[in-house]
C-alpha cells in the first residue's frame, strides 16, 4: 500500500495509486496535482513572508498517473503583491495544468473586532455556502463518517482521504458540509503544509455535493479557483458545497471553506456534465 501521494525522484514526482481519481483508473484526481503545484509556489523565494491569496488551476487535459514535473516563476514581481505562474508537465514537456496565483505580503494588523474569522460570533451570512465570519460548522468529531461511491478501484484518492459529513452524504444528492483529512503526506518524507492540505481537498466540492447519479453521469471540473483569507489550522478542512448542473451540460460547484476555527476561503469549479459513455 502506498504511504504518500507522490514520491520524489530528482526533479520529477512519481504519483502513487493514491492519486487515482473516480472518473478514469489511469488518471489522477485533480486535488493532489493542485497541491503539488501549490508546493512549488510555496518554495519560491520570499515564501515565508508571503501567502497565496488566490490560485486558479486550468486543467488542460486529464493528468495521467505517470512521472511529472512542476515549474513555477514570478511573472509580475512586487513589494507587496506578486503574480506567480506555474505548470504541471509530463516528462516530455506536455503541459497538463496551468496555474496562476496572487501571492501577498503577510503582516500583523489590528482590526476592529467581530470582523475576522478569529473574532468569534460576528457577521453572519444568510444562506448555506456563504462564508460566515464567526460561524463554525459542526466539527469532524460531531460529524458522520462518509463512504465514497464505488469506483471499481481498491486504492485511490477515495481511500487516501477521510470524509465526515456534518450535513448531507455521498448517498444523499444535494448540498453538503463535509470535513476532509489526508491520510497520507503529499510527498513521501515531507510534512504536508496547510496550503497543500486545503488544495488537496478543495477540488472535491463537486464530489461531496453531487446532485446527479454517479453511475449514470459525469460532472468533471475543467478548472479550480481557490481564494484564501487565511491558511487552515489543523488537519481537517471543511467544504460547505453546492453543485448546480444545467440541461446545457454545463454546471458549477461553489464551496465555502472552513477549518475548526471558522471560515478560511472559497473554491469554485466549472463543470462539464455528461452521461457516462459519451465522449467528453
Amino acid at each position: 500500500m502506498p504511504d504518500a501521494f507522490f514520491v520524489r525522484d530528482r526533479d520529477a514526482y512519481a504519483p502513487t495509486e493514491l492519486t487515482r481519481g473516480p472518473w478514469d483508473p489511469d488518471s489522477q484526481h485533480a486535488g493532489p496535482p493542485a497541491a503539488l503545484i501549490g508546493r512549488e509556489i510555496e518554495g519560491l523565494a520570499g515564501g515565508a513572508r508571503r501567502r497565496v491569496g488566490r490560485i486558479t488551476f486550468e486543467i488542460l487535459r486529464p493528468v495521467p498517473i505517470v512521472p511529472l514535473r512542476v515549474e513555477a516563476r514570478v511573472a509580475r514581481p512586487g513589494r507587496s503583491v506578486e503574480l506567480i505562474e506555474a505548470s504541471l508537465l509530463e516528462a516530455d514537456g506536455e503541459e497538463l495544468i496551468r496555474a496562476r496565483a496572487w501571492r501577498l505580503r503577510s503582516a500583523a494588523l489590528e482590526l476592529p473586532g467581530r470582523l475576522s474569522s478569529e473574532d468569534g460570533p460576528g457577521l453572519i451570512g444568510s444562506s448555506p455556502s456563504t462564508l460566515r465570519p464567526g460561524f463554525v460548522p459542526p466539527g469532524p468529531e460531531e460529524s458522520a463518517p462518509g463512504r465514497f461511491p464505488e469506483t471499481g478501484q481498491e486504492v485511490g484518492y477515495h481511500t487516501a482521504m477521510e470524509y465526515r459529513f456534518a450535513s448531507g452524504d455521498f448517498a444523499e444528492p444535494g448540498p453538503a458540509i463535509a470535513w476532509m483529512r489526508m491520510r497520507h503526506p503529499l510527498v513521501a518524507g515531507e510534512e504536508t503544509t496547510p496550503l497543500q492540505r486545503v488544495l488537496v481537498a478543495a477540488d472535491s466540492g463537486n464530489g461531496v455535493s453531487a446532485t446527479l447519479d454517479w453511475s449514470r453521469f459525469l460532472f468533471i471540473n475543467v478548472d479550480l479557483t481557490v481564494h484564501l483569507s487565511r491558511l487552515p489550522a489543523g488537519e481537517w478542512v471543511c467544504l460547505d458545497a453546492i453543485t448546480i448542473p444545467e440541461p446545457s451540460g454545463i454546471g458549477i460547484a461553489d464551496t465555502a471553506l472552513y477549518d475548526e476555527r471558522g471560515p478560511i476561503g472559497r473554491a469554485a469549479q466549472t463543470l462539464l456534465v455528461d452521461e457516462r459513455g459519451s465522449e467528453p
